[in-house]
Formats: structure tokens, sequence, C-alpha cells
């Protein structure tokens, strides 16, 4: 669904009120990311590009995220955590479920204050199906890169189209935002105005080897086909 500007405006505020703490900071080897609690029925996980996972070094704890205040510190060490990301690079996606985070927030008397991303929003093929061909309002909760080095939220509202079978964000988007939920809407059956979490972004120069045509800007992993793959999915670990 193409929303109107001030209507796009309203969904941007309102997924920073409600979804703004559910998001973190990666630091890597490389380009830095963006990565995102998710509650699944098989558990809660941390989502990012399968790009990112690949090179993480550190999640950043933003003091939002953490509780009580100034015990986290400000980065958790992934080189500390029992295990390491479960990557699909077909998908292009990485997982780590957070009872790892939990764990180590606990050892270190601290607890999380998160808002994942519920899984009753993600996107489905039915939902997918309904975009036609044409452009759709797309909404990018990251964490960009200051010019000091710092992680602030931001929000880009860019348009979503059909690339074959994926979807593609056609703009380029700043550093940091790799690994960044990407969200839409949808009217429902009544009209209603209902959220839909399109799927994970992922890098212009890294989407997965499918033929597509040409379209700049960034490929997205649908999550629908990420839920798809993460009871079982990826048991190659960084």
């Amino acid at each position: 669904m193409l929303l109107e500007p001030d209507a796009e405006d309203e969904v941007a505020y309102e997924l920073c009120q409600l979804l703004g703490r559910a998001i973190l900071p990666v630091d890597t080897a490389g380009d830095p990311g963006t990565a995102f609690f998710l509650s699944h029925p098989a558990g809660e996980f941390l989502l990012t590009a399968d790009v990112v996972a690949g090179q993480a070094q550190r999640l950043g704890l933003r003091p939002s995220v953490t509780e009580p205040a100034g015990v986290a510190g400000g980065s958790l060490p992934l080189a500390d955590l029992p295990t390491g990301w479960t990557r699909d690079p077909q998908v292009g996606v990485a997982a780590l479920p957070t009872r790892e985070l939990h764990g180590y927030a606990g050892g270190h008397g601290w607890r999380w204050r998160v808002q994942p991303v519920p899984a009753a929003v993600a996107v489905t093929a039915d939902d997918l199906a309904a975009f036609a061909a044409g452009p759709v309002t797309a909404i990018v909760l990251a964490l960009g890169v200051g010019g000091d080095g710092s992680r602030p939220l931001e929000v880009a509202v860019e348009r979503a189209v059909r690339d074959g079978d994926r979807l593609r964000i056609t703009a380029a988007l700043p550093a940091g935002y790799v690994g960044a939920p990407v969200f839409g809407v949808r009217p429902d059956a009544a009209g209603e105005i209902g959220l839909r979490c399109l799927g994970v972004l992922l890098p212009a120069e890294a989407a997965p080897a499918v033929e597509v045509q040409s379209v700049d800007g960034h490929p997205v992993a649908t999550l629908d086909r990420v839920l798809a793959a993460l009871p079982g999915g990826g048991e190659r670990r960084a």
C-alpha cells in the first residue's frame, strides 16, 4: 500500500514509539549494521543480515534497552557468548537465539528491556501477492552512523517494489542500515490499516543469487521466508 506523505510520517512516528527498543547497533570488522529482536513461537531471536553477522564483533547496548541504568556498559562482545549466529546465506539472514543474550545479561547484573517485533505482524505470501508490481511504502527503522561514530535511531521512508518473487527498496540507504527491519502497511477486510514487517534489509551488493530485474537499491529478505527458515535453518555458525 502506498501511503500519503502525512500518513507515512504518522506511521514512522508510531513505529519509533512502539518498536524503537527492538533494534541494536552491530559493530563489525567492516561496515556497521543493525539487528532487531523478533518474538516468534519458536522463541525470541535477534535477526540481522547474514553479511553483518559474518563480520559482527560487538552489539551496542543502547541505554534505553537495558536496566537498571548504568550497569550494562556500552557494548556486548559477541565472542563472550557460548554460541554464535545461525546463518542462512540463501535467504540472506542470520539469527541469534536471545537466550544467549539474556544469560549474558543475568551474569553481569542487568537485564534486557526491549520491544521485540512480534511474528504476528510478519508479511505473508498473500500480502506480498497483493502488492502486485507497483510501489508500496516501505519504512526502515535503523541505527545510522553519526559523524562522531554515534548510532542514532533513524527512520527512512522509501518505496519498495516487487523484484521477481522478492521485494527491493528502490533507493540506496546510509551506512548502518543493513540488517534493519523494513515495515509496510496493508488494509484488512474492514479497510483498517494493519502494520506488516516486510523483512530484513540486505546490502545492495549482496543479494541472494537469483535472477532479478535490474532495480537500484537494496533487496529485502521477506519475513515470511525468514520465519519459515528459523526453527531448522542454517546449521553453519559464525
